[in-house]
Order: structure tokens, then sequence, then C-alpha cells
């Protein structure tokens, strides 16, 4: 198949790199501000790339405000669709991409949540849907990073571009992963802050997020202020528990250890108030295949004309609703209202 790319900065690239990487498809077609050289045709006009008749998928790797438009317009094209996460800026938005994909039928559309594809994620979710381990109790998520002042140039500090701050940049991809083993909040409790940077966008969510129906509790921190990069999943079971720490990614920079991403899983728990662990494991990872992974699936997804797993619209839909109860019970000011 060939394939377009809208959008050739780093996601834009990143994305070519795999495509060449799994095999099979071509990038024939790149539109960006500027013309970009390559052995493909370049645009300046996402319109002439949409409307290449050569193109059957269109991967938008732009800002969170153009996402929805040029989405919408390349699904009525006739194109599949894949098109980095936030899924555009509003439910609202995502409702209106949902609107082209039912009158577009046979035509995929997928969004990059690549974190349900790392390996530790994998393992983790195949474990716990063994039942081995009880029910979930609770989950703990943090997700950070360190900024420096060169982030006020950046299209991601700027809300009428990014839709919100670290929450929509980074913690959705948190968010996603707590929801996908919780099935899921019904009940919100938030606080979101810009105290450092001052910008319109928020620099820390602190959020405690229920599901009433199985009564898990998760609690979510989103930040840009811890001054350093860290990823840290717990999840505690009835019976054991399972811990991430760090992540391999294309940057290297969240990984401990220098360069790991390490899976903890402990079961059989001795009596209190000294508890042990009888078992458990540890798993280490040093490469990060998400990338991979959640291609080949979108472009199975097309051959075999199947469902979209992960990424796909209605799970997208929950997410926003869920980020925009958060930014509403958190108040933060000058960020949502």
């Amino acid at each position: 198949m060939n394939v377009g790319i809208i959008g050739y900065g780093k996601m834009g690239k990143l994305r070519h790199k795999i495509l060449e990487e799994i095999g099979g498809h071509r990038v024939a077609h790149v539109c960006d501000t500027a013309p970009v050289p390559g052995e493909f045709r370049t645009t300046t006009d996402p319109d002439d790339l949409i409307g290449d008749p050569e193109i059957g998928a269109v991967f938008i790797c732009t800002p969170n405000n153009l996402i929805s438009d040029l989405t919408i317009r390349a699904l009525d094209a006739g194109k599949h669709v894949f098109a980095e996460k936030p899924p555009g800026v509003s439910s609202r938005e995502v409702l209106d991409m949902i609107a082209a994909e039912k009158r577009n039928p046979g035509k995929k559309l997928m969004f990059g949540f690549n974190h349900r594809y790392h390996e530790s994620v994998r393992e983790a979710k195949r474990r716990l849907d063994t039942g081995d381990y009880g029910k979930i109790l609770w989950m703990r998520g943090r997700y950070g990073k360190s900024v420096d002042e060169s982030f006020y140039n950046e299209w991601r500090a700027k809300r009428g571009q990014s839709g919100g701050g670290i929450l929509m940049d980074q913690g959705i991809h948190m968010l996603d992963l707590l929801m996908y083993f919780a099935g899921g909040f019904d009940e919100v409790k938030s606080y979101c802050s810009n105290l450092y940077w001052n910008l319109d966008v928020e620099d820390n969510v602190f959020a405690l997020l229920r599901n009433s129906e199985n009564h898990v509790v998760a609690s979510l921190h989103s930040t840009m202020t811890q001054w350093r990069h860290l990823f840290a999943l717990e999840i505690f079971m009835e019976r054991g528990y399972i811990v991430i720490n760090g992540l391999v990614t294309s940057s290297m920079s969240y990984t401990i250890n220098s360069g790991e991403e390490v899976l903890t899983i402990a079961a059989n728990r001795t009596p209190p108030p000294q508890a042990r662990h009888s078992s458990e494991e540890r798993f280490v990872y040093k490469k990060d295949y998400s990338w991979n992974h959640e291609m080949s699936a979108f472009f199975t997804a097309i051959e075999e004309d199947g469902p979209i797993v992960f990424g796909n619209t209605g799970d997208s839909l929950e997410l926003m609703q869920m980020i925009e109860r958060i930014y509403k019970d958190g108040d933060c000011p000058g960020v949502r209202s």
C-alpha cells in the first residue's frame, strides 16, 4: 500500500522508519509546512496529499488541533487513517470523526496509543486475564518528564494547538492504561495546576478515579515538574502485584538502570505484618517493539477487514470524555472552564 504522511516532524519521521522496518508498504507522499527532500512526492498542501489517488492510507502526525479535520477529510476521500494521539482536542471532535468513520464503511481509523503494545503491558494483561492473582484492588500510575524554557516554543505549550497540557501530552497514555486494566471509571476527583511554568496549560494533574461496579480505585499523577523522566505503573491484586518501572521509548529517557523496562510480578504472600512473596518474577526489556506491533495491527485490520482492537474510536471517545471530566473537576484556572 502507498502511504501518505501529513506532518513530517519527530512522529512523522518515526512512523516512516517503522513502516520501512515492517515492510510491505511505501511512503509515497509527504506533506509538511516546507518541502521535504526524499524519494516521495512532497507538498505543503494537505489536500494535495489527501486527494492523491495513489495513496491508500494517511498518517496524521500534526499538532492536536488539526487532527480531527484532517482525519475527517481523509476518510471522506476514501483513505484509511492512522492518527497520533490524542484523538483531537475534545470528545465533540471524536464524535465528528466517528460520524465520518460510519459514513465510510470499510475504511479503518486508528489512534496511536502504542503503550498498550509494550512488552511489559502485554505480559501484565496476559497475567491478569488468567485470574490467578484475583481481582484488581487498586492501581497507581505516575508519568512525568522534565522540560526547560525551550518548552515555551513548542506547540504543546499553546492551548490553542494542544487542547491541554501534560495530561493531553503524556498523561493520556497512563490514563488509557488504567482504563484498559480497570475497564473504565465513572467517578473522578482531580486537581490540576500550572504553578511553575505559568502557561495556559497545566503542568500537573492529580486524579483519583473509581469504577463503582468493580470498586477499583486508581490514582494518576501526570507532571512536567518532577525534573526527571519517569514511568511507573503499579497494580495490586488480591493475591499479588504487578509493577512496571521504566519504559523503553525512542528517546530511552524513561528507562531505569541505563536502558531497561522492568516488569515485576509477585504472588503467594506470606502472613502479615512482615509479608513476603514466595513467588516473584522479573522481566527486563531493552528494546521497544511497540511501534512495530502497532503498525502491524493497523495494516492487518486493513488487509483482513478486521476490527481496530486498540486505539479504536469507541475507546478514544471514553478516554476523551474522562479527560474532560478530570479537567472540569480539577477546575484549573486558565486551563479549562
